[in-house]
């Protein structure tokens, strides 16, 4: 959940509204893969419910890198630098997510300029959250666990307005049936 909080604290909620209008909601059944390493992608994802693993699949077995829950963005890094996949992701749950076409998402960046600042600004906070998280694990993997749940001070500020925000998004989409065009249940301005 946290790390739906650096994006959803930096947009504004006619940005988070745009996000939901444009993606779809979708049902994913527990062992499917919506991202497998080496191949593009069409969508960046947001978790609603359920659990993802991401795998390295380099040799058998795959190994579990990371869990993505409730509130994770899923695709951002091949968004970003347009570069495929480094793992693959499944769901480990039967899981709900938002699905948002990165065509629609580069367009809406190339004609609004200031919501181009604030999803850059948000995803390269996310990102440096990963890294600097990824580094202290590496040094010190006996504290790994109690790591998982620091934050950004970065983040702190919007924490609880992008709480909230995620709270009405979810609400709203969660009434959303998997697969309904979203015109047809668009969000209520908060």
């Amino acid at each position: 959940m946290r790390k739906i909080l650096y994006i959803f604290g930096q947009l504004s909620d006619e940005d988070i509204d745009w996000l939901a209008c444009t993606g779809s909601v979708e049902r994913v059944a527990a062992g499917t893969t919506i991202i497998t390493r080496g191949f593009h992608v069409e969508y960046v994802y947001i978790v609603l419910e359920g659990s993802f693993a991401v795998l390295y699949t380099d040799a058998p077995p795959a190994e579990v890198f990371a869990k993505l829950k409730s509130g994770e963005i899923i695709g951002e890094m091949s968004f970003i630098d347009a570069a495929p996949p480094s793992a693959t992701v499944q769901a480990e749950t039967s899981s709900l997510v938002l699905k948002i076409p990165k065509s629609d998402l580069q367009a809406k960046l190339d004609r609004d300029t200031g919501f181009a600042a604030r999803f850059y600004r948000s995803t390269s906070i996310l990102l440096s959250d990963r890294l600097r998280s990824l580094s202290k694990k590496m040094a010190h993997p006996e504290e790994a666990e109690s790591m998982e749940n620091e934050l950004d001070p970065n983040a702190i500020e919007g924490i609880s307005i992008a709480g909230k925000r995620f709270d009405a998004m979810l609400k709203q989409l969660r009434s959303r049936t998997p697969g309904q065009d979203p015109r047809k249940a668009p969000l209520q301005h908060r």
